[in-house]
């Protein structure tokens, strides 16, 4: 019986679930006592991308990890939300909701099952579905966290309207764990699409963009639209009568293989990503031209991100990203300067600062990850 799997379901989440709160808070507290820099740690997943040199593997400082912090501490499937410790693993919370029917709709990757619940809100990393679906940073509804006076906050709530005033739960999002240690989040859930289709369009950049744009307009169930190497690919999911009738109006070509392409983009698995060369992105308008200089590289987003690899020139590419209101990210390189590359002006960076200061006064958390100052 349904109520009976749930019970035993419910049993197994309490049986994985390990509380280390009292050691991170301790953790914490002798650091300020001390005045010892902390290197958050999840589940390294995500070492070698963003940041500053030292965020993942300090030189000073000593480590902080909240990967023993598991547990999916409340779920109600019918109400549409989820709580779990900042160490719990995204396959962990993804295999849970999808014994209900339920997925986060937000695609972040689970980079070979080793990221986290707090790492993944921290960087902000969402999937292909972002602008249709909503980011990591739409869905949180609230979170627990320890600041740099040693304090269990709590922010938020379990539903939209507990939020009020400052934002403090989304603020988290993009931190990079700069202002404090995530110890909870709390998630809105959606159920998972009833039908999936992937169509295929053999085009150059130029053009697959303009389909793109003129596509997006239309109400229909577009949730994802990449270009990769002269193949532009367009998701379709939603109710199976509308993900079929607006594939026969499209046409293109449907392949069931087709739908890996979107997991292998997710996890960053695409023989794009690999090497060592500098990895760019770029995040703004959809409808800003494919650059000559750069070419095209690989577009998601229906062009709102998109990538590019070598030794390019930043303030070129930020010239090229003010065209569409947006900005480059030196996203992964070898000299991991990372996010100096972001062309964040010099309020927004002030703005940026002073959160700072006011959420970890001493500067304990992941130093000189954000910037070269803080």
């Amino acid at each position: 019986p349904p109520d009976y799997i749930r019970r035993q379901r419910q049993m197994c989440i309490r049986d994985s679930m390990s509380d280390a709160l009292d050691d991170i808070l301790a953790t914490v507290r002798n650091a300020m006592a001390s005045n010892e820099a902390l290197y958050i740690r999840g589940g390294d997943s995500k070492s070698d991308l963003l940041g500053r040199p030292g965020a993942g593997r300090p030189s000073a400082g000593r480590a902080l990890h909240v990967s023993t912090h598991t547990g999916i501490v409340d779920y109600h499937p019918g109400e549409l939300y989820l709580t779990a410790r900042a160490g719990t693993s995204l396959a962990e919370i993804s295999a849970t909701l999808a014994t209900e029917g339920q997925e986060l709709a937000c695609e972040s990757p689970l980079f070979d099952g080793q990221a986290t619940l707090g790492g993944s809100l921290a960087c902000n990393l969402s999937g292909p579905g972002r602008p249709w679906r909503g980011s990591i940073r739409d869905l949180a509804l609230g979170v627990q966290l320890i600041n740099g006076r040693g304090e269990l906050l709590r922010f938020g709530g379990k539903v939209v309207k507990n939020v009020a005033g400052y934002d403090v739960t989304r603020l988290q999002a993009g931190a990079l764990g700069t202002l404090g240690v995530l110890t909870e989040v709390t998630l809105k859930v959606l159920p998972r699409p009833e039908h999936s289709l992937t169509l295929a369009f053999e085009l150059d950049a130029a053009a697959a963009l303009h389909k793109v744009n003129q596509l997006a307009g239309q109400p229909k169930p577009l949730c994802g639209a990449c270009w990769i190497d002269g193949r532009l690919y367009l998701r379709l999911a939603g109710a199976a009568s509308a993900v079929s009738h607006t594939a026969e109006l499209w046409g293109g070509e449907t392949s069931p293989g087709a739908d890996r392409v979107w997991e292998d983009l997710r996890e960053m698995r695409l023989p794009f990503f690999n090497g060592s060369e500098t990895l760019w992105r770029y995040s703004g308008s959809s409808s800003v031209p494919v650059s000559e200089a750069f070419g095209p590289g690989l577009i998601d987003w229906g062009g709102a991100q998109r990538w590019f690899r070598g030794d390019l020139d930043q303030d070129a590419l930020a010239g090229w990203a003010r065209q569409g209101h947006g900005h480059i990210t030196r996203y992964r390189a070898s000299d991991q300067q990372g996010m100096d590359g972001n062309c964040v002006n010099a309020m927004q960076r002030g703005i940026q600062q002073r959160l700072k200061r006011a959420f970890d006064p001493q500067g304990l958390f992941n130093p000189n990850h954000l910037y070269s100052a803080g």
